[in-house]
């Protein structure tokens, strides 16, 4: 698509009648938009629009489409901005940037694939705009976030705040977290009028505390000289609660409305009334939205001066010694759409609300992160639930990732809402039970977790053996657990970076000093003495247990079942058991900690509960000797016969000295 040079021509000289124009509701309309009184212009606007003939006066219907689409936008009214923006278009308003506002209303109405063929439309004229193509990288964000899990964050209305106009812009008065300020254009505000810029009540400066309870209270007017009938709002507190910063937005009959940063002073629980801080002689531009560093070293705001980036930048400026101090925070922070609404969290933490950043429309919720350096910021869009089509700002943190926000989410009359969050925190967890070779609960037994981010924990097992620790995401952690008369067992485990609660399972089988202990899978060929490849899981592990207890001597036993005559099965299970110490002498065992013996059939194995549960036809402390053996079924013979084959380890002592 291509400008028309002579219907520019024509447009403009119908624009210079327009502005001329005799007719009151016209004349009225133009002035109301000039002064920023959207709320009056659009309704002069629109009966303006009804009047014109849609045959013969189509060129004038276009660009009154066109302001009074202007007119809902900068009311926050998505749906009807659209309509009057599709209508200005249908009516052939030259301006490219309908394209461009059309693109911006349907994105915050959600209809992201309209609101992408908007924008191309728009960068057709201008290819280079980077805010159309941000639209388009947002609108594309949003259309595969309904396909993706949303943020973990918890979101709902907080009604005890909200009324029946815009509640907006929370923030907590001191570290107590027990009060609470925010700005209302509620009926309850100060005054009679309405402002002509809204529709509502101008805004005023209510609060809210806690009962003994925690419970929040209703909200009620902020106390003493603070509201007046202008519009008093956004406030950010000293960090000791005595001082007010606030917007305050002035308006005489002779001058624009003028938009401000004043302070106020707090004795008891009264506020002065407000005084003008002055930030530059620049009386053009407007200085609004402050937040107070938690050092109450630094004022953070926002505004449209010189020097920025376009539309609305975010500055600061230092309180202590404020002169030559002023600073915009840069190009990583700021585009040229706005940004607006700071919240100081840290010194490398700073969230805002911003358009020009890719979003899911309207005005979406940042956070920037300073890298270590302190030259660099990381920007994130704090994603679903957080943020929505609409336009999400002013967001406050209390306790750990909890606090509250506004949005005009879901308001066809662009109202905003105070509504809470919170990310409830990942529960990771590793329980399990300390037990014997038999499975039965080690008495008193200990363990501990060391985690290579420092963490050093330690407990006692419950009677039944069981245990649970709390674990941080992503931490490499070594366990050890341990008892009188029992070897010391160690294991590593590295928990997960996954957002979600998890409790991982491990238990420690802890090996008796006073008896004999099985070494449960180790194989052998079959009539030889020679160790299968599916032996080196438990082989390993007998390396280990002997590592973590380096003063220990064992004997290592071998056993065969009835089988074949005692002297071949002595040999075969001497050589078995010397098998078994080469492989640990080899896996780096002081030999003189290992000693090997072959028992043949000469000591059969006893019934424990362990093996009573998985053996229940053979009764607890039963023997199974050649005697008993052969007065059992086929069956039951070749099941007694594998629990006599078997491979043991026994400790001969605990005082064993390295050289």
């Amino acid at each position: 698509m291509r400008f028309n040079a002579i219907y520019f021509l024509s447009l403009s000289l119908l624009l210079t009648a327009l502005c001329g124009c005799k007719t009151p509701k016209l004349s009225e309309a133009n002035e109301q938009m000039e002064r920023g009184e959207f709320f009056n212009a659009a309704k002069t606007y629109r009966a303006v629009y009804n009047k014109l003939s849609p045959k013969n006066e189509r060129e004038l219907r276009g660009v009154v489409a066109y302001r009074l689409a202007t007119c809902y936008r900068r009311l926050n009214q998505a749906p009807r901005a659209s309509a009057a923006y599709q209508n200005a278009i249908r009516y052939e308003y030259p301006d490219s940037m309908a394209f461009y506002y059309l693109g911006r209303s349907l994105q915050a109405e959600g209809k992201y694939n309209p609101a992408i063929d908007a924008y191309t439309a728009f960068l057709e004229w201008r290819p280079d705009d980077a805010l159309a193509k941000e639209g388009i990288r947002g609108c594309r964000k949003a259309i595969r976030a309904k396909g993706e899990p949303k943020s973990r964050y918890i979101v709902r209305n907080a009604k005890i705040f909200n009324s029946q106009r815009s509640d907006f812009a929370p923030m907590y008065l001191d570290k107590t977290l027990n009060t609470i300020y925010f700005t209302s254009s509620t009926e309850k505000a100060t005054g009679t009028n309405k402002s002509e810029i809204t529709g509502t009540k101008k805004s005023d400066i209510f609060f809210s505390t806690k009962n003994e309870r925690g419970e929040w209270q209703r909200p009620e007017p902020a106390e003493g000289e603070l509201n007046t009938d202008a519009d008093e709002g956004v406030v950010s507190f000293s960090p000791d609660g005595q001082t007010m910063y606030l917007t305050m937005a002035r308006r005489s009959l002779n001058s624009d409305t003028s938009v401000e940063i004043y302070t106020s002073r707090r004795s008891d629980a009264s506020w002065s009334a407000p005084q003008k801080y002055e930030i530059t002689a620049d009386t053009l531009s407007a200085y609004g939205h402050p937040a107070v560093s938690p050092d109450g070293t630094y004022l953070y705001f926002c505004s449209d001066m010189p020097g920025g980036f376009g539309g609305k930048d975010i500055w600061r400026i230092n309180l202590k010694s404020p002169t030559g101090s002023l600073e915009n925070m840069g190009e990583q922070i700021n585009t040229s759409g706005d940004e607006m609404f700071p919240y100081v969290r840290t010194d490398s933490l700073l969230y805002f609300s911003s358009d020009g950043h890719p979003g899911f429309g309207g005005l979406d919720l940042f956070r920037a992160t300073l890298n270590s350096t302190g030259q660099r910021w990381s920007v994130e869009n704090m994603g679903i639930p957080i943020n929505s089509p609409g336009d999400d700002f002013g967001i406050t943190f209390g306790e750990g990732e909890s606090g509250f926000f506004s949005s005009n989410r879901r308001d066809a009359r662009g109202y905003d809402s105070i509504y809470s969050f919170e990310l409830p925190e990942i529960k990771v967890t590793i329980s399990g039970y300390v037990l014997d070779k038999d499975e039965e609960p080690v008495p008193n037994a200990i363990i501990r977790i060391v985690g290579d981010d420092g963490s050093n924990q330690k407990e006692i097992a419950r009677d039944d053996g069981s245990f649970r620790f709390r674990l941080e995401r992503g931490v490499k952690y070594v366990m050890k657990a341990g008892a009188k008369g029992y070897l010391n067992v160690k294991q590593e485990f590295t928990s997960g970076m996954e957002e979600e609660n998890a409790d991982y399972g491990v238990d420690f089988i802890l090996a008796a000093i006073n008896k004999p202990q099985v070494v449960e899978n180790i194989f052998y060929d079959f009539d030889k003495a020679s160790l299968r490849p599916e032996s080196k899981t438990a082989l390993d592990e007998m390396v280990a247990i002997l590592n973590e207890n380096p003063n220990v001597t064992i004997e290592m036993g071998a056993h065969t079942d009835r089988k074949g005559s005692d002297e071949y099965n002595i040999e075969l299970s001497n050589r078995r058991a010397k098998s078994v110490v080469d492989y640990l002498i080899a896996a780096g065992i002081d030999p003189g900690r290992l000693t090997w013996k072959g028992y043949g059939e000469s000591t059969p194995k006893r019934i424990t509960k362990r093996l009573n549960r998985e053996y229940p036809q053979f009764p607890e402390e039963t023997l199974l000797d050649e005697a008993f053996i052969e007065s059992l079924s086929p069956e039951d013979q070749e099941a007694a016969d594998q629990i006599n084959r078997r491979t043991e380890f026994q400790v001969t002592s605990i005082d064993y000295e390295y050289y």
